[in-house]
């Protein structure tokens, strides 16, 4: 077995009902997908993420085993 990382949006605050999920090798391309989803699905700007809501988004990537 080798390790993962994931992410899933409802486990974001206030993001309780978005069925997006991402799983992937390494936690820099989970953050290029989340990234990419918040400003799809979410209309949301990355950039404007301080490191607050950077660091809590981070304790929301989860290692799994695939």
């Amino acid at each position: 077995m080798t390790n993962a990382f994931s992410y899933a949006c409802r486990d974001c605050e206030g993001m309780e009902t978005c069925p997006a999920s991402v799983v992937a090798e390494t936690k820099d391309e989970v953050w290029k997908l989340m990234e990419l989803h918040a400003q799809v699905a979410h209309g949301e700007d990355p950039s404007d993420w301080d490191s607050e809501t950077r660091d809590y988004l981070g304790t929301l990537i989860k290692t799994v085993s695939v």
